[in-house]
């Protein structure tokens, strides 16, 4: 629990039983090559703290989250702090999107996430991350 506390990084909590969530989880570790972000699944001990931190669940907001020093991120906001933080050529493009109101990127994050298990599935149990990457990972 302290080492989460104390942790400089943000925390990614994602759908550990949805395919697309993990196939994006997969990807914004192959990119964040700076080390910013630490992982851990939404139905995990971390996040339950987390949720009783910020009296809030965040299982309920059937969104990525991401977990700052001063507060947190969901829905599209999440998202796109997330993949500006990556390093990739585009990262700098996704200020882009932030020309787009808010309530409309919103509004197609929803009608996405209500239909990910539909498009891509989901699994059993969260996924386990290969030894390389584990020590990311928060339970």
């Amino acid at each position: 629990m302290t080492a989460v506390l104390n942790t400089p990084k943000d925390i990614i909590l994602f759908d550990g039983v949805c395919n697309f969530c993990n196939r994006y989880i997969n990807y914004v570790i192959a990119y964040d090559h700076r080390n910013k972000f630490h992982y851990a699944p939404l139905q995990g001990s971390t996040s339950a703290m987390l949720s009783k931190m910020h009296k809030t669940d965040f299982e309920k907001f059937n969104s990525i989250i991401v977990v700052r020093e001063n507060g947190f991120l969901t829905q599209s906001k999440a998202v796109l702090y997330i993949l500006k933080n990556l390093n990739t050529w585009w990262s700098p493009l996704i200020n882009l999107a932030y020309l787009i109101p808010n309530i409309a990127r919103n509004w197609l994050y929803e009608a996405f996430a209500k239909k990910r298990y539909t498009f891509f599935g989901r699994t059993a149990s969260c996924m386990l991350p290969t030894e390389e990457v584990r020590s990311r990972f928060l339970t």
